[in-house]
Parts: C-alpha cells; sequence; structure tokens
C-alpha cells in the first residue's frame, strides 16, 4: 500500500512539477477557453451563434436546475380550475404566471434556457453585424430573450403576441437599465485637469477639505497667481487655512 501510495506521489509530482494543482487546472482551463474562443470567432455567423446560443442554453438551463432545485415547487400545490369553470381573464393569467415562476427543476432549467440561450446567440449576432457591444445591442437581445420566455413558460393571458412584445419591452428596459448603470460603475472618476495643482497644494498642506469650496468659487488653477485674503474668504474658508494657502503661494514662487 505504501508504495503504492509513494508511485501516486511521484506521477502526481510528474504532472504538476513545482506547482500548485489547483492553479494548474485554472490554467488548463483558461486555455482551453481562450483556444475556444478563438476557434470560435474564426467561424461564420450562423455557426458562432448556433454555438453560443447552445452554449447559453446550457448554463441556463443548469442554472435553472439548481433554482429549481434549492426552491419549493409550489405549481403543485396550486388550484387548477376546472375545464367548464370561466374565470376572469386577469386572473387566469396570473394563475398561468405564478406556474410558470414557480416550477420544479426540469420547468425553470426550460425556462431559463430558452432566457439565456436567447439573449447569448442575439447578443452574438448583433455584435457580429455591429461590430461593437453598447446599450442598443444588449437592449435588443433581451428583448428576444424576455419574448421567447413568455412564449415557452405561459406567462400571461391568451394573447400570446401581446405577452410576448410585453414582457420583451419590459426585459429591455431592465437590461438597458443595467447597462447603463455598469458602464456608470466601471468608469474611473475623471480627474479634473482644471483643479490638478490646487488639489495637490490643498493635499500637501493637509486642507483637502476645502477642494469643494475651491470648485464652488471656480478657483482653478488658473487663478492661484491672483488669490488674495478675500477671495478666499468668499468662498468660505477659514482664517487659519486662508493664511496656510497664501503663505505657500508665497513661498513657491506662485504670487508675489
Amino acid at each position: 500500500m505504501e508504495q503504492q501510495q509513494g508511485k501516486q506521489g511521484v506521477t502526481v509530482a510528474k504532472l504538476f512539477p513545482n506547482q500548485d494543482p489547483i492553479k494548474f487546472v485554472q490554467f488548463k482551463f483558461k486555455e482551453l477557453e481562450d483556444g475556444f474562443k478563438s476557434w470560435l470567432s474564426k467561424q461564420s455567423l450562423p455557426v458562432e451563434a448556433a454555438v453560443v446560443t447552445a452554449t447559453g442554453g446550457v448554463q441556463g438551463a443548469a442554472i435553472g436546475a439548481i433554482m429549481g432545485t434549492l426552491t419549493p415547487d409550489i405549481s403543485s400545490s396550486m388550484p387548477t380550475p376546472p375545464p367548464q369553470a370561466s374565470l376572469n381573464p386577469q386572473a387566469m393569467a396570473s394563475l398561468k404566471q405564478a406556474q410558470a415562476l414557480a416550477g420544479g427543476p426540469l420547468i425553470q432549467a426550460r425556462n431559463f434556457a430558452v432566457m439565456t440561450g436567447t439573449n447569448a446567440g442575439i447578443a452574438c449576432i448583433m455584435k457580429r453585424l455591429r461590430g461593437k457591444e453598447d446599450v442598443q445591442s444588449s437592449m435588443v437581445a433581451a428583448f428576444g430573450s424576455g419574448a421567447m420566455f413568455s412564449l415557452v413558460s405561459g406567462m400571461g393571458g391568451p394573447n400570446l403576441a401581446t405577452n410576448a412584445i410585453t414582457s420583451g419591452l419590459f426585459f429591455a428596459l431592465v437590461q438597458g437599465g443595467l447597462f447603463k448603470l455598469g458602464e456608470k460603475l466601471s468608469k474611473p472618476p475623471v480627474e479634473d485637469l482644471c483643479y490638478a495643482r490646487t488639489k495637490s497644494m490643498l493635499n500637501n498642506l493637509g486642507l483637502q477639505n476645502y477642494e469643494k469650496n475651491f470648485k464652488k468659487g471656480l478657483l482653478t488653477d488658473n487663478t492661484l497667481p491672483l488669490l488674495t485674503d478675500s477671495a478666499l474668504r468668499d468662498v468660505r474658508i477659514p482664517p487659519g487655512p486662508r493664511l496656510l494657502i497664501l503663505d505657500h503661494l508665497r513661498r513657491s514662487g506662485t504670487r508675489s
């Protein structure tokens, strides 16, 4: 037994020389992913769209199955009206919507597969045709995803076309808002070049809290040689910080 374990250790050492096995697996996975993306980018549009749609569908099915497993299936406990019953159309639509969103693993896997697969496929086509990813492409993909989700899941009332368009518009608006929010959060704050020297001066003096006072009074870098006690007083800077600022400007030769 000890000899067998020793041989296994030697084999592992040969496979992962001086490497963490987890990092090695991550590296290999990243290598395969990059190779797959490179191969996919060289294919025709129909092939790329089909592969991306299938991949997105598989991922969505896995997510839906997990969600359906973790959440209780309450669709079976919902009352089922008899065929002869004439329910209010709004009540029937609400019942169908609840059943669509409360199904078990298989139903949720189907719904998410259609939703994510359609979104990925349309987004791929839009990127190829337009050469970029922007909010318009994202909203078009979300519209198609929402419409297909509505048709497959049976959400809404008897008018399938109207419900598909309504769901598509809702998905598109939500996706557009999230896209814009993501763009805003991902952009680094733009440094105001008009206050670069001013900001540096205030930081050196430990007076960075008064940067907003300078900006409110439009006291830019160009006005530093012209600063006076009255100008600093007008932007509500206390006497102590005013003296430090004026003394710093005199000693640095910025103002005489």
